[in-house]
């Protein structure tokens, strides 16, 4: 019992770490944007994180195949420029902290769109995340008073869809092979979708980028803490403790975000823009509550590398 114990709090402090990783990169990539481009920061990231992951693989000797090269391809273009790049673009003139609530919508949709794709219809308390999540966005858009930074929050909400989509395939790819890594499954959608990233960054036009010291921290930051180090958190606390739990804990990132926010770049929300974020985390956490339950046979709300 006492090793149980033991292993239990060494999954939630690993969790803890964790969360604070994601919650506060939402500042820094947000200040990351003074010395890149959008699309030029998500390349490096996308494409260094990959090749950090294939690191992993090679020294924790797992398998390295590739499996089904249109499946993984469209993977990568849907988590690297579609959820990735989008968001970062979202990122030039909105908020850290209300892009980060808005994109965590992501389990929200992949709740919503597992009923036309898998047959896993909506049911029971379900439907009360489902309420809440677009009560909240309608709150944070506030459509009667449209804002300037209205594209933006649209803009993440639509990385979310994108990463919701690509969860739902991820889930089509499990049943095909169940036997599959998941490092394998997360290194090489990032490698193949890092080089239209990388194609994207070279043909929009940005800014000349500033090689500050600021600039190399945050790719560090976002290849090596919330990349490899991340993952390898996540794949600790999932051996220790229930899927549900683990992704529960998971659903503080965005509220680390905007805390980090407020403090650290004064993004201070409104009162319309709290109540959107309070309902939108009120949806997030009763999907992971739901998850709890032994009969929950939906997607978990797998943490997304922001």
């Amino acid at each position: 019992m006492d090793q149980l114990v033991k292993q239990r709090s060494q999954a939630l402090t690993a969790l803890l770490v964790l969360t604070l990783i994601w919650g506060y990169n939402w500042v820094v990539m947000k200040s990351a944007l003074q010395y890149a481009g959008p699309f030029q920061f998500a390349a490096m990231r996308t494409f260094f994180g990959a090749l950090v992951l294939f690191l992993v693989l090679y020294v924790t000797r797992r398998p390295m195949g590739l499996t089904e090269f249109p499946t993984m391809l469209l993977l990568g273009i849907l988590q690297n420029v579609g959820f990735t790049g989008v968001l970062m673009w979202a990122l030039v003139q909105g908020g850290a902290g209300k892009t980060a609530v808005l994109t965590y919508t992501m389990p929200f949709w992949t709740l919503l769109f597992a009923w036309p794709m898998l047959g896993e219809r909506i049911h029971g308390w379900q439907w009360l995340a489902v309420i809440s999540a677009v009560l909240g966005m309608l709150f944070i858009f506030d459509p009667l008073h449209l804002r300037a930074d209205s594209f933006s929050m649209l803009l993440a909400v639509l990385s979310g869809v994108s990463w919701a989509v690509s969860a739902i395939m991820t889930k089509q790819l499990h049943r095909r092979h169940p036997t599959l890594d998941l490092i394998n499954l997360t290194a090489w959608p990032m490698l193949l979708g890092s080089l239209p990233m990388v194609l994207i960054a070279f043909l929009v036009p940005a800014p000349t980028m500033q090689w500050s010291g600021y600039l190399i921290g945050a790719v560090l930051f976002n290849v090596v803490l919330c990349g490899a180090l991340a993952w390898l958190l996540w794949l600790f606390a999932l051996q220790r403790l229930p899927a549900g739990v683990a992704s529960m804990a998971s659903m503080l990132a965005p509220v680390i975000g905007v805390i980090a926010a407020w403090i650290q770049l004064h993004e201070v929300p409104d009162g319309m823009e709290m109540i959107g974020m309070a309902l939108i985390l009120f949806s997030l956490s009763l999907v992971s509550i739901l998850m709890m339950r032994p009969a929950y046979h939906g997607i978990p709300p797998a943490s997304a590398n922001v």
